[in-house]
């Protein structure tokens, strides 16, 4: 059985005080009692953070860079042994996941970070007071603080625990990482690396890492006070935010990162020729198929331009031919086939085949598959839509994917090129959250981890803005002076 060791600023506890089950009935996993550990695991002293202020970023940077170095996949056994537990508890195949743990280490490098941080929030922010201007007589000052913080964090990728890492050293907050059951030992692997490397550092020292099961009062109780945290960084769907919010008062800030859907608009001028044709399919399969559809900016739903009528139909349906065969054409580390699919999927899949309102090309099996609507309507069941299965629904009019966008889009890539600027201001009016050219979903690293994200900014609401206000007597006498 696998030990996750729980983590409390540069100390390991390997103690198997109690045992979890995976999201797969086979997998389980040991790991210490957190409640046995909250007076270690919580800062209850803000002050206790002075000591990350009397490093500048460059030194920081240093700290960081030299993690990516010992964080390489081929030496690291760290994260070899969270790789093969996360090839059983994933929804990830093991190709993918190889390729995601091989590439970590470059999201750690020194200018990426010094791009994070510059783009996220503003080194001249996080490493001192900076003049701002406002008003005759005033000189004010802001500065970037970091926070006391909890991070509950999602495993669908690996990547989000180092994301999570790094947004958390570069705002110079106190990290408390809560491990999910599908991924209980990425960030361990890294905060372990952490105290191998410098366990005394002021970074290291503020890094917990610890798995309990989500809606444990015994230990949310004691570490969602006011006294012991500032921040709550939750990403989760409604039934687990619903939960984290009734600890919510003031002095604490809930900043939610929940689970979306993405789509794609593939507008007429996509089907002018084979070639184009053909092109709109390889970019979309790229879209759909990315991380094995398992992450939010993955495709699911695509309005194509292609028209409602008979001939627009035969066009759609044709499509969807071409865009699963783009999809089987993917490269293993980018997309596979997933042995393991959705009972409940694969049951709805099975009941299209007795209705003329869909053609399905080929789905229920592990190579994925493309419904394709026979209406202007997706499926029912769109929120289910995974191990690679889209569902392409023909359109006449760009509108009708517009007003299909709402609160729970996340991203929405546009083909061809030209459509872009025509339907961006709309679709974020309906409630997207990134546009993007189609098959780029998942292009950018670096606007991932320091770009807006569900609407905000999380990087720089992770921080604490204070304000300094020095005012000059002489030029803004007192109110009651005037």
């Amino acid at each position: 059985m696998q030990l996750v060791p729980l983590i409390i600023r540069g100390s390991v506890i390997t103690d198997a005080d109690v045992q979890f089950g995976g999201r797969r009935p086979e997998t389980h996993f040991t790991t210490a009692d957190v409640q046995r550990h909250i007076d270690r695991l919580v800062e209850r002293q803000p002050a206790a953070l002075s000591d990350l202020y009397t490093l500048r970023f460059e030194q920081i940077l240093d700290y960081l860079d030299e993690l990516g170095r010992r964080l390489d996949f081929r030496t690291n056994h760290y994260l070899q042994e969270a790789f093969r537990l996360s090839t059983t508890t994933s929804g990830l195949t093991e190709s993918i996941l190889r390729h995601l743990y091989a590439d970590m280490h470059e999201s750690f490098a020194r200018e990426t970070v010094r791009r994070v941080a510059e783009h996220g929030v503003g080194i001249r922010f996080l490493d001192g007071w900076v003049e701002t201007p406002i008003d005759r007589g005033v000189r004010s000052r802001v500065r970037a603080f970091g926070a006391r913080s909890v991070h509950v964090v999602a495993g669908n990728v690996p990547g989000v625990s180092a994301a999570t890492i790094i947004r958390g050293v570069v705002t110079r907050s106190d990290l408390i990482i809560k491990t999910p059951s599908n991924d209980p030992l990425t960030a361990v692997a890294i905060a372990r690396t952490m105290i191998e490397m410098a366990p005394d550092h002021p970074i290291t020292r503020h890094m917990s890492v610890a798995y309990w099961k989500g809606g444990d009062t015994s230990v949310e109780t004691e570490v969602y006070q006011p006294r012991n945290i500032e921040k709550i960084i939750a990403w989760g769907g409604l039934a687990s935010i619903s939960h984290i919010s009734r600890y919510l008062q003031p002095g604490i800030d809930l900043i939610t990162l929940d689970p979306k859907m993405s789509s794609s608009i593939v507008g007429r001028g996509a089907f002018a020729s084979e070639a184009s044709m053909t092109e709109a399919a390889r970019r979309l399969a790229h879209d759909i198929g990315i991380y094995n559809q398992e992450a939010c900016l993955c495709a699911r739903v695509v309005y194509v331009q292609s028209g409602t009528d008979a001939a627009g139909l035969e066009l759609a349906n044709r499509f969807g031919r071409m865009v699963y065969e783009q999809i089987q054409r993917l490269p293993p580390h980018v997309s596979a086939p997933q042995p393991q699919l959705d009972p409940a999927l694969r049951e709805q899949l099975e009941g299209l085949r007795f209705t003329p309102l869909y053609e399905l090309v080929s789905g229920g099996g592990p190579e994925g598959g493309v419904i394709v609507s026979q209406i202007d309507e997706p499926v029912e069941f769109a929120h289910l839509l995974n191990n690679r299965v889209a569902n392409l629904v023909p359109i006449d009019d760009l509108d009708t994917a517009i007003r299909a966008t709402t609160s729970y889009t996340q991203t929405v890539g546009v083909h061809p090129p030209a459509l872009i600027e025509e339907v961006s201001d709309s679709l974020a009016l309906h409630g997207a959250q990134k546009v993007c050219s189609l098959g780029y979903a998942a292009s950018a690293p670096i606007r991932s981890l320091a770009g807006p994200q569900d609407g905000m900014e999380p990087l720089r609401r992770m921080c604490k803005w204070v304000v300094q206000d020095v005012s000059d007597p002489h030029e803004r006498p007192l109110a009651a002076d005037r």
